[in-house]
């Protein structure tokens, strides 16, 4: 018997799943997959498509071999994938919400305690000055303060669950998230949080209701000096709304790890603003969470082929289901 062929787009570190492939008995065939054209050749006998962030758009399921069962997603955002055209073709769509808790909350952790001491800024300055030469800037008392946490599903929870102790409260927002069954307050808006957080921090999914949920008319509403963090999706916030907040101080300072367009283009104004900690995407990274994701993806959309089961991530898109 044939081995089943997995089809993975080609940025993606297949090496880490070569040993699975063995182990397990499918093949790997790495490509191209920018246009539809690309699709149907890499996917031409496989079971599946492995992606990252490549978009996954309705032409290229279209495009899909009539062999392919499923979509493996590595990573936790869905927003790159057409999940209406996979549940109208019978494409099964796999993803990793569990992969990186901690990694992804203890990267937000970080970057609200270095924006917060100043941390990147004091380096520059302590290198080029040879001492202290600025002011002090404002570093505000965390344990008089307040965390507000838009998206409290594993990530948020876990870190409104690090960072209770360093904060007076730690509140959060998420509709799909049932306050009777919830550890934190839950308040009743985005407004809500906004007007009551010192700093906020972002972990909701990208979808066409939470795009921009930080715009200029929320920014507005954020108390005077508050802190930004996001780790999940660039989308989620308005980028222009917040530089001009920055060089206003509305908005003290900001940690950002993802960006609208990604990467990051080099005129952007962020570039410019001031009191912003930048990461290249890398709040999932850690020496276990990289190989972890790729063979979660790996083993789960092999499971499903064979049993239609998977082990480790979550079925975004069921065939099975009506």
């Amino acid at each position: 018997m044939s081995k089943p062929v997995f089809a993975v787009a080609d940025s993606i570190a297949h090496n880490w799943v070569d040993q699975i492939a063995d182990d397990l008995g499918f093949e790997l065939r790495v490509g191209p997959i920018a246009t539809p054209d690309d699709v149907a050749k890499l996917t031409e006998g496989a079971v599946s498509l492995i992606v990252a962030t490549q978009p996954v758009t309705r032409a290229k399921i279209e495009a899909f071999a009539d062999s392919v069962e499923s979509i493996g997603r590595m990573g936790v955002g869905l927003d790159n994938i057409d999940l209406d055209a996979a549940k109208e073709h019978g494409i099964a769509v796999v993803h990793q919400p569990a992969y990186a808790v901690d990694e992804v909350s203890n990267h937000a952790a970080a970057m609200i305690l270095a924006s917060n001491r100043d941390l990147v800024q004091a380096d520059r300055d302590f290198r080029k000055s040879g001492w202290r030469s600025r002011e002090f800037p404002r570093v505000m008392s965390l344990e008089s303060s307040v965390l507000g946490v838009i998206g409290c599903g594993r990530i948020g929870h876990a870190l409104m669950t690090k960072m209770r102790p360093f904060f007076k409260e730690v509140i959060g927002y998420d509709p799909m998230v049932k306050a009777d069954n919830f550890d934190f307050e839950l308040v009743k808006s985005v407004d809500d949080l906004a007007k009551r957080s010192d700093v906020i921090s972002l972990h909701s999914p990208l979808t066409p209701e939470t795009k921009h949920i930080i715009d200029a008319r929320v920014i507005s509403l954020m108390k005077d000096g508050a802190m930004l963090v996001n780790v999940s999706r660039g989308g989620l916030i308005d980028e222009d709304a917040l530089y001009s907040a920055l060089k206003s101080g509305k908005i003290s300072s900001s940690g950002l790890d993802v960006f609208e367009n990604e990467p990051l283009q080099k005129d952007s104004s962020l570039y410019n603003a001031p009191n912003l900690i930048l990461t290249s995407h890398i709040a999932w990274y850690s020496e276990v969470a990289g190989p972890r994701l790729v063979q979660w993806s790996a083993i789960d959309v092999f499971e499903y082929w064979k049993t239609k089961s998977i082990k480790h991530g979550r079925l975004a898109v069921d065939p099975r289901t009506k």
